[in-house]
């Protein structure tokens, strides 16, 4: 009882119109005893005015004074039966009605119009305040109303009154807060929704180039089926269209699992010497061919804490991005090092650059310069290690100059 007290009391406006019933309780026991004072000297008059007359009356017919004064002021409980029989032989008895008896009628008159004068404003100030609580109450509601329907048609620009104390306040602030996970889930939703739309609608165009290229191909080696050098040819181009395929779909894949948190990393301490070289171990063969050089500075030493496969694959897409933008004899230089707080690897090209207006670009996907439009990729071998660098709390960063090589800079805890 004491909690369900306290927890009224907290309600600003319960506590005014408590208050008011407390007041309105202590004046109407002032305005009780007020009465009863008025009554009592209301009675007192009509008595000594019906005396007065009795008095009167038989002063005129000549009674003493002394027996009319015994009369009135002796001893009022000596009741006899005789005077009970006269009484009722001059027609005064207990039923007979208050309008034949000219004082008690005109006291129970004054008695009636003053109650009425007390109780009705004091019925009427009660009325008002009790109407003027359950308004703002109600308005109270209303505009509760007006918000949770707001937040049942998705706005969650109003919020509910939260400005006092008490349980409907306690409850305004528990349905704010279901609004808000609320809020948060339909963004949620909305922001999948929106993923999910952008990754088939960039698969999609991703694939009509060698879908249409396939479909060519296989047109020409069913018109010439003889031609053993033409079919041969488009063999070889349907192959690099379907590996071309196949990378695109790993590679989307994979970055859809890490953007949508589907990915877990299986974090290992490593050396970086050898998780680099695992990592390059696919691209020497190819940097050789191409008359370019690969260097490798670091301490034997160093350790990171990462998972392997993953943070191979990423050095291994921005050492193949290297590859395609240097020249034939350029180098390739991977460098890392250890602090108290990070390990940084830096992977750097004496390439051509990166234009200023493409570097704030080159982690978007399937995004391609003008200027390496004739190279081979697909544009998300960057955002795919930017997503595993980044899955795994790292930072991946960039500097580069035209014609002054590019260096891509990522950082582990």
């Amino acid at each position: 009882m004491n909690k369900i007290t306290s927890s009224l009391m907290q309600d600003r406006q319960f506590r005014r119109y408590f208050t008011f019933l407390l007041s309105f309780c202590l004046l109407l026991f002032i305005i009780t005893i007020l009465f009863a004072h008025t009554l009592t000297n209301s009675a007192k008059s009509m008595l000594l005015s019906h005396d007065e007359a009795i008095a009167s009356s038989l002063i005129k017919q000549g009674v003493s004074e002394n027996v009319i004064a015994q009369a009135l002021t002796g001893n009022n409980d000596a009741h006899t039966q005789e005077g009970a029989d006269f009484l009722m032989k001059i027609g005064l008895h207990p039923t007979l009605e208050t309008k034949f008896l000219p004082h008690l009628h005109h006291f129970h008159r004054r008695i009636l119009a003053s109650s009425c004068a007390v109780i009705l404003p004091v019925c009427l100030l009660l009325i008002v305040a009790s109407l003027l609580f359950m308004h703002r109450r109600e308005q109270l509601y209303l505009r509760a109303c007006t918000v949770i329907e707001n937040y049942i048609s998705n706005d969650y620009t109003y919020r509910l009154p939260q400005t006092d104390e008490g349980a409907v306040y306690q409850m305004f602030s528990s349905v704010d807060r279901l609004a808000t996970m609320l809020q948060a889930h339909n963004e949620v939703q909305q922001q999948s929704k929106i993923f999910l739309r952008n990754t088939i609608s960039d698969i999609s165009h991703q694939l009509k180039t060698p879908l249409a290229a396939l479909s060519m191909y296989q047109e020409i080696m069913e018109n010439e089926p003889d031609q053993t050098a033409v079919i041969q040819k488009f063999a070889a181009k349907t192959g690099l269209a379907l590996r071309r395929m196949e990378q695109l779909i790993g590679s989307m894949l994979k970055i859809t699992r890490l953007d949508a948190g589907n990915i877990v990393f299986d974090k290992q301490s490593c050396r970086l010497c050898e998780l680099i070289s695992q990592a390059i171990s696919e691209l020497t063969t190819r940097a050789a061919s191409e008359h370019k050089t690969i260097v490798l500075d670091g301490s034997a030493d160093d350790m990171l804490l990462c998972d392997p496969a993953w943070t191979g694959e990423a050095i291994g897409n921005i050492v193949k991005n290297a590859l395609d933008h240097t020249n034939l004899g350029g180098t390739i230089r991977i460098l890392w090092d250890s602090s108290p707080l990070t390990t940084r690897i830096q992977i750097s090209d004496d390439g051509e650059g990166i234009a200023p207006e493409d570097i704030h670009h080159i982690f978007k996907r399937f995004y391609r310069s003008s200027k390496s439009s004739d190279m081979p990729g697909i544009g998300l071998g960057l955002p795919l290690a930017k997503s595993i660098v980044e899955g795994q709390s790292g930072t991946i960063s960039v500097q580069s100059s035209p014609h002054m090589g590019t260096t891509f800079t990522l950082l582990f805890p």
